[in-house]
């Protein structure tokens, strides 16, 4: 598992080089390792290594993995979520990066108030009006945004995207400025900074261009953890 901890330095060598080449702090980019698919021991290299912050897109997956593993750890949802598995989410998830309707959003609100605690949501974004993305479309997001800053149980923290597949990482160039254009814009309508600071965008392709673009979490599982076995 030695392998990991390289890999995961190599990661954060390449996001420490792409805030140089933008004028960026290192510090304002999170990695956040996709464990999606990945068996518990791999998970648990990465925890040694340092790393802090995982996502996973299955509750399933995530129910089986999260209480064997240290409490110090951040879980994030980063799948599609269905307005009937939010329950599932309180005991496991802090952050979730897919809402992407108003209805997910009052539900995810109100599972987390009942269970007291408070989740760290975006709202995910389908810039590129690809189909086969989930995602609301941008005229979409002041409304979903609204309803976060408004209700008891969530924290509105920023927009999430995923681009277009692509084998040339500046394909998705464009994609993640379109998603920075849009949270500028909402700054300009008054929503608060707060509520819009992160840009959950960039996958282990183009990580490093979308860190060049603005991105403030970037999603990264192959590149830490090899390749998956689905």
């Amino acid at each position: 598992m030695d392998r990991i901890a390289e890999n995961l330095g190599n990661v954060r060598k390449k996001i420490y080089s792409a805030c140089e080449r933008s004028g960026r702090l290192p510090e304002d980019v999170l990695l956040l390792a996709i464990s999606k698919t990945m068996p518990m021991d791999r998970i648990a290299a990465a925890a040694s290594a340092g790393q802090v912050d995982f996502g996973e897109n299955r509750i399933q997956d995530a129910k089986g993995k999260i209480p064997q593993l240290s409490g110090d750890l951040v879980w994030h949802m980063v799948g599609h979520l269905q307005k009937n598995k939010v329950r599932n989410c309180p005991p496991l998830f802090k952050w979730i990066h897919s809402i992407d309707s108003v209805g997910l959003a009052r539900e995810v609100a109100r599972r987390y108030r009942e269970a007291s605690v408070v989740c760290r949501t975006l709202v995910q974004v389908s810039v590129s009006g690809e189909e086969a993305k989930f995602g609301c479309r941008p005229l979409d997001v002041p409304d979903i945004l609204s309803v976060l800053l408004e209700e008891e149980g969530v924290k509105p923290c920023g927009l999430m995207t995923i681009p277009p597949f692509s084998s040339d990482p500046e394909d998705s160039r464009e994609h993640f400025g379109e998603l920075k254009k849009l949270r500028d814009d909402l700054g300009t309508r008054g929503f608060p900074p707060g509520s819009i600071r992160e840009l959950s965008m960039g996958m282990s392709g183009d990580y490093e261009v979308a860190v060049e673009e603005g991105a403030t979490i970037v999603r990264v599982g192959t590149a830490i953890f090899g390749r998956r076995g689905y």
